[in-house]
């Protein structure tokens, strides 16, 4: 006798097409399946930055009184500068 996985039910397949929906869901999107600098975790890539002591000082003051992490607080700052009008020409 083997062991069988239950078939996925209409409920479950619903699930999966949701969650796979998600915009951050797709890992082999055209951008990101040539950029490969970076050590890859899960959807992302680990970088290494070096910060002035005061600009850490004050990300981490954002972090605790936003309740998010410090990681999230930089990837928030950065994703709105390159959104904005920071550095359009």
């Amino acid at each position: 006798m083997s062991i069988q996985r239950k078939p996925k039910t209409a409920v479950v397949a619903a699930q999966d097409a949701f969650i796979q929906g998600a915009p951050d869901a797709k890992i082999e999107t055209e951008a990101k399946a040539v950029y490969e600098k970076g050590i890859q975790k899960g959807n992302k890539r680990q970088i290494t930055l070096t910060i002035a002591p005061e600009l850490l000082r004050k990300v981490d003051e954002a972090a605790k009184r936003t309740g998010q992490a410090r990681a999230a607080v930089i990837n928030m700052a950065i994703f709105r500068a390159l959104e904005g009008d920071i550095f359009q020409s």
